[in-house]
């Protein structure tokens, strides 16, 4: 090639592999994570054929690291730990506490520092959220109090790690003034301490005092310009610049810069646009990231240190479930709780990477450690699917055994949330977003029992706040949209602009109940295409609709009103 084309390369090879393995993982019932970061083995160093370049690689996945935290931060929600506080926040710290010291005990065994241990152990000790999440939704457990305490749970081991990611450079700084050896003062390590808490405190309060109003009247501004190109160059714009800023004028980390920008955006009331205009992007940087993961992993690891990759696998998969198991028990919560936490937490993913990465950048992990870690993430995300398989088994033999014990007493009492039984005739409205909200207040006024589909936690929220029946998840999850009651349903409205999900799930709602009307909201003629021939009833073009009310609207202005005697003038269409 004529011209250095390094970073086309791995953003071309790199994708398109991740594309053919995280499709086939996916059809495989496994987690995209795992064709991702095999997709990252196979151009990596360590196979043969096409290798991309590390140093390249390792860039892309510092943008991808930052679009990751920035969108932890934009969903970071302290209501939802604050419900499971009693349980997550305990539980989460004793659980990351046995899991580092089960793994400091692996890497003392291998003869490593002390610090080494520390962070191996600490990498061990956080799961992931991609994979806990999907398992959560697979399973309609999200809204459940089990599903909380999991979530909450996880809340916690995130703001563990972005502390972690905060003091290991401390702690690198200390290291290598000892040289690995020799104990420093205990002022110098308190002064340390004290400059980085400093830093962080002035960047803590420059956001919060600042950032927290800057931020959100720039959207706000950007959001009235009306241009969608703009306001996602905005949103962005802050995610990277908030970070880069950070760690330039206050010495912390990319990653923490990105945090709180999208925990000060997620204040604003343009934060579901703007986590919905960030996730194309955030998805392809992140899935770089986990690319650029899998270049570092060196297979050669399982053959020469087959006993240390098992012991990882164990702490990760056996040690940490039966620590989170015991910690929930002791809360008096039931078994099916104390199972469904253990087997959420049994797999270890992308904090994991950053600590680990982190870790041997900064000297404190050696390259050793960081396969360990892979290749115990590789095998624990495989293994997740299987573990909570075998729940699911135990849990139908429960219920059934329950239900046969209560035929004689009581029925039980119907769940918090979920359609009722006597519902019938009802509409389904699919999306909560700002057209969706005016559908759905719409059909309030006329009385017209609703059920609504949304798979957003805040617009759930919003959804249940004003008194609606709320199905949460993806309506194209078959499960999802089952639990909608389409057979007893009357119409279906898709709010949601991602035609290709809305004409699976109409295709689907159809073969249930082919009497349902369907109608779907588009921004092409294509789109209007494929809904139809999926079996919506009617597509409305958006784009086409405004220029017809404009027109009218043009028309019954007094310059262009037909006057002459016999002409037709244009009627506005009245509401309903």
């Amino acid at each position: 090639m004529p011209h250095n084309t390094d970073l086309i390369n791995i953003v071309a090879v790199g994708l398109g592999m991740a594309f053919v393995f995280g499709a086939l993982a996916n059809r495989l019932r496994l987690s995209p994570l795992v064709g991702y970061l095999v997709a990252g083995i196979l151009v990596g160093p360590f196979t043969p054929g096409f290798v991309a370049d590390q140093d390249l690689a390792n860039q892309l996945a510092e943008i991808g690291v930052m679009l990751l935290m920035f969108g932890v931060g934009l969903h970071f929600s302290l209501k939802d730990l604050m419900d499971v506080k009693s349980i997550a926040i305990p539980g989460a710290i004793a659980q990351i506490t046995v899991a580092t010291v089960l793994g400091w005990v692996l890497a003392w065994l291998m003869g490593w520092p002390v610090v080494s241990g520390f962070v191996f152990g600490l990498a061990l000790s956080v799961a992931s959220t991609v994979v806990l999440l999907r398992a959560m939704e697979e399973r309609r457990l999200l809204d459940t109090r089990r599903g909380k305490i999991a979530v909450g749970w996880l809340i916690v081991e995130d703001l563990v790690m972005v502390v972690a990611l905060v003091l290991l450079p401390v702690l690198a700084d200390i290291y290598t003034d000892r040289g690995g050896d020799a104990s420093p003062g205990a002022g110098s390590i308190a002064l340390m301490f004290l400059w980085t808490l400093v830093k962080v405190s002035a960047f803590v309060a420059v956001m919060l005092l600042v950032g927290r109003r800057v931020i959100p009247w720039i959207l706000e501004r950007i959001a009235g310009t009306g241009q969608r190109e703009l306001f996602t160059l905005s949103v962005l714009a802050i995610a990277l610049g908030v970070a880069f800023g950070s760690a330039t004028l206050f010495g912390v980390s990319f990653a923490l810069g990105a945090f709180f920008a999208g925990m000060v955006l997620n204040e604003s009331e343009f934060s579901h646009e703007a986590a919905n205009d960030s996730l194309p992007l955030r998805d392809a940087f992140a899935v770089l990231f986990f690319v650029s993961v899998g270049m570092l992993f060196n297979p050669m690891i399982v053959v020469e240190h087959p006993w240390q990759v098992l012991a990882t696998f164990l702490i990760i998969v056996v040690g940490k479930s039966i620590a989170a198991y015991w910690i929930v028990r002791l809360f008096k919560h039931p078994r099916s709780t104390a199972l469904t936490i253990s087997m959420s937490l049994a797999q270890i993913g992308e904090f994991s990477f950053i600590l680990a990465g982190l870790g041997v950048g900064l000297q404190l992990l050696p390259e050793t450690g960081r396969d360990l870690i892979l290749a115990g993430a590789l095998l624990s995300i495989i293994i997740n699917p299987l573990l909570f398989a075998w729940l699911d088994r135990w849990q139908a033999r429960q219920e059934a055994a329950a239900h046969a014990a209560s035929v004689a007493h009581a029925p039980p009492q119907p769940p918090e949330y979920g359609v009722p039984a006597d519902l019938h005739g009802h509409a389904i409205l699919v999306g909560y977003g700002r057209v969706g909200r005016q559908l759905a207040a719409l059909l309030q006024q006329r009385d017209v029992p609703l059920v609504v589909v949304e798979d957003d936690n805040e617009l759930v929220r919003k959804a249940r706040e004003r008194g609606f029946t709320v199905v949460r998840g993806n309506v194209a999850a078959e499960a999802v949209m089952r639990e909608s009651a389409p057979e007893r349903a009357a119409l279906a409205i898709f709010a949601i602009p991602q035609a290709l999900e809305a004409g699976e799930a109409i295709e689907r709602m159809k073969a249930i109940n082919p009497a349902l009307t369907v109608l779907a909201r588009a921004h092409s003629d294509g789109e209007v295409k494929h809904l139809l021939q999926h079996g919506a009833d009617g597509a409305v073009l958006a784009e086409r609709e405004l220029a017809y009310s404009l027109a009218e609207m043009v028309m019954s202005t007094p310059p262009f009103r037909p006057a002459r005697p016999g002409a037709t003038p244009v009627e506005t269409p009245q509401p309903g």
